[in-house]
């Protein structure tokens, strides 16, 4: 979960740039959606974290410096970074390892991933 909030955090700070705006919700997601949503049962709490992140990531990639101005690209940029911590706080929090990521070598089904392996 680490590597893929931090990987996120890493595109909300690109923006603009080197991600495009009709990009920037699915870049923001996709390390959680490859590396951890598919080895954590599926969790509500989990999911809907996973939702604001991508609502975040929206209001961002929607905010323009010329017209908004470079604040209110920075209040958005801190309102994405904040989504992802509390993304991987909830994963911390509330994630159980599911079979497939046993089956991967990343811990026990059924222990919470704050757990360890």
């Amino acid at each position: 979960m680490r590597r893929a909030a931090d990987q996120a955090r890493r595109k909300a700070a690109a923006f603009p740039g080197s991600v495009s705006g009709d990009d920037l919700p699915w870049a923001v997601i996709e390390a959680f959606d490859a590396d951890v949503r598919g080895h954590v049962e599926r969790d509500r709490r989990i999911e809907e974290e996973r939702d604001r992140v991508l609502i975040t990531a929206v209001g961002l990639a929607e905010t323009r410096p010329e017209e908004d101005g470079a604040a209110a690209v920075e209040a958005a940029r801190n309102s994405l970074v904040e989504a992802i911590d509390y993304l991987e706080q909830a994963v911390l929090r509330f994630g159980i390892v599911n079979a497939a990521a046993a089956r991967s070598g990343l811990g026990t089904p059924g222990r919470r991933v704050s757990a360890g392996p």
